[in-house]
Order: structure tokens, then C-alpha cells, then sequence
């Protein structure tokens, strides 16, 4: 045996060594998939009562516990494909045709994030926010029905991930406020709005399919803020931009928003529908112009008020005609 053969030999046998020696990354298990991911699909539940059960059992059929090669190189947990609204990266694979595109993501936790708004912003999905968030059976069969999987068998394969891991126990975490949380009426407003909204025939109607109610002041929409609120999770309820949020309240990103505060989805207008209001104790021309659906430079404008300064108890502030000049 020459010298180039050894060589040749050692060479084999040193490649050989490092691919013997390489890790094959562990699989996932169920329930460690489960223990992972609980949190951010009980945190889904609470603010969009998509079950949590559904949304684990989803998530462990469709990534494969978190192994398949989408979840892997994509953090895609739920197979959802780009579509025309997607605007983020993409990874390509085969699927039910050659080379189809995939939604990416930075984390895992985006992916679920983003099944949420999915389901959410699409109307063929919209009778599942009717169901009770512990119906589990019902939801299974609703995605089918509503096309998310071609699979028949889709229903009874969600079912057996539920019940085979008691996933179900997580639809009942926190004893959630549903009713409280999702079902406001004109009579779940603050004091201060109620005369004002019955005057001025606001219309109370449903947001898409999010659990949220939205009315009609001054020709511009609002809803009320709930318990836990914060400006990023209103845009996201609402399908806005937090920039919109912002402008449409005159608020500052840094601004805490309370339960029960009125939040416009809309730009509040140039004049009210009232002629003018008198000044109560504690009000200000925010919360007047809150109160109003009319912008705080309007107002200011209208009584020829310095920006910043405040209205005092029991002063005439007009809100649709500029006020009369002193003789």
C-alpha cells in the first residue's frame, strides 16, 4: 500500500469520524411542545377566545410538535401560506403544488401571533368567534367546515390531540370574564357618555369578527377600552396601526389607556354635532374633545383658545360655530 492510498484511507476514515460525530438535533415532543407554547395559546385565548386547546392541537398537527422542516426553518407553526396580504419574508417549499410560498417568522411566538390575526381578520372564519371558547368539538369541525385543512379526517385529528393531552384543562385557565370581557352594551358605557351617545342615534355594530363593540359618535366610530388594554393590543384588536390609535386620540405611545376609556378608530372630525357644551367641574379639552368626536385644535380654534390652556367650570364652549367676537 502506497503513501497516496494511506492518505487517501486516513482521509475517508477522518470524514467518516465527523459525520459519526455529529448531533442530530433531538425531536420535540408533544409534551414538551406543550409546556412551551401553553402560555402564548392561553394568552391568544384571553384576548380573542380562539381555544386554547385548538390553537396547541393545531400547532402540534401542523409543525409536527415543532419538527417539521417549515417550523424548523420558518417558525412557521401552523402552515400558513403567503397569500396577497403578506408583506414579510417567505420561505419556498413543496406542498400541494411545486416550490409554494410560506409565511416566515423571527420567532415561534410571532407564528402564533400571526394564526390569531389570521383567523381573526378572515370572514370565512367568523361564525367560530360565535362558539364558546370551551367548545372545543365545535371549533374542530368549524375549521374544516370553513376550509382551513383539506383533510376529512382534520376534525377527529384535533379532537384526539385535545383530549389524548387533556388540552381542553387550558380552555378553562384563569376562569376567564368572557361575558364581562366581550359583551359591552350602551349601558356598559361611562356615566358621562350614556346621555350623549343615546342623543346623538349611535349605532352599535360588530367589529369583524373580534369581540369588541364599536359605536357611532359625531359620524365617527369608537369603542371602549377593557380591562388590560394598552395601545399596541387595540391596534391589533382593531386591525390599526398603533401610529392610528395614537393620532385618532391625540395620544403619545407612552400614554397608559384605563378601562372603560373612550378610543376612536377613526379620525375625529372638525366640528360636533351639538352647538356648544358647558363646562363641568374636572373637565378639560380633551376629555371634551373626547366627549365630542371633534380634534383639540378645533376646539381650541372655535373659542379662540391658546393651545394648552383649559376651559373653565361652567364656561360656553362652542363646537360647531366659532365663537362670537367680544364687542
Amino acid at each position: 500500500m502506497n503513501i497516496r492510498t494511506l492518505l487517501n484511507l486516513g482521509g475517508i476514515l477522518l470524514v467518516s469520524c465527523l459525520v459519526m460525530g455529529q448531533r442530530v438535533p433531538a425531536q420535540v415532543s408533544v409534551q414538551e411542545y406543550i409546556s412551551r407554547y401553553k402560555e402564548v395559546a392561553i394568552r391568544k385565548m384571553k384576548e380573542h377566545r380562539i381555544p386554547a386547546s385548538i390553537t396547541l392541537a393545531q400547532g402540534i398537527l401542523e409543525s409536527a410538535n415543532g419538527n417539521s422542516d417549515l417550523a424548523v426553518n420558518a417558525n412557521n407553526h401552523f402552515g400558513i401560506k403567503c397569500h396577497e396580504d403578506w408583506d414579510g419574508e417567505a420561505y419556498y417549499k413543496d406542498d400541494d403544488e411545486k416550490n409554494e410560498c410560506f409565511r416566515k417568522y423571527r420567532t415561534p411566538d410571532q407564528s402564533f401571533e400571526d394564526h390569531t390575526r389570521f383567523l381573526c381578520s378572515r370572514p370565512r372564519y367568523a361564525f367560530l368567534f360565535e362558539l364558546k371558547p370551551t367548545d372545543y368539538k365545535e371549533w374542530a369541525y368549524g375549521l374544516k367546515k370553513a376550509g382551513y385543512a383539506t383533510n376529512p379526517q382534520y376534525p377527529q385529528m384535533l379532537i384526539k390531540i385535545i383530549e389524548d393531552n387533556r388540552l381542553f384543562e387550558f380552555d378553562h385557565a384563569g376562569d376567564l370574564p368572557f361575558g364581562e370581557q366581550f359583551s359591552f352594551t350602551i349601558d356598559s358605557l361611562p356615566k358621562e357618555y350614556k346621555e350623549m351617545v343615546r342623543t346623538s342615534d349611535a349605532e352599535v355594530i360588530s367589529f369583524g369578527v373580534v369581540r369588541r363593540q364599536v359605536y357611532r359618535n359625531n359620524r365617527v366610530k369608537f369603542t371602549v377600552s377593557l380591562k388590560g388594554d394598552n395601545i399596541k393590543k387595540l391596534a391589533e384588536d382593531l386591525d390599526l396601526m398603533t401610529w392610528q390609535i395614537c393620532r385618532y386620540n391625540e395620544l403619545s405611545k407612552k400614554d397608559e389607556i384605563k378601562q372603560g376609556q373612550i378610543i376612536y378608530i377613526q379620525p375625529k372630525r372638525r366640528r360636533a354635532e351639538k352647538e356648544f357644551h358647558i363646562v363641568k367641574p374636572h373637565e378639560t379639552i380633551y376629555t371634551i374633545s373626547q366627549l365630542y368626536g371633534i380634534k383639540m385644535k378645533f376646539l381650541y380654534r372655535k373659542n379662540r383658545m391658546e393651545k394648552g390652556n383649559q376651559p373653565y367650570k361652567g364656561q360656553k364652549l362652542w363646537l360647531r360655530s366659532t365663537k362670537p367676537r367680544e364687542s
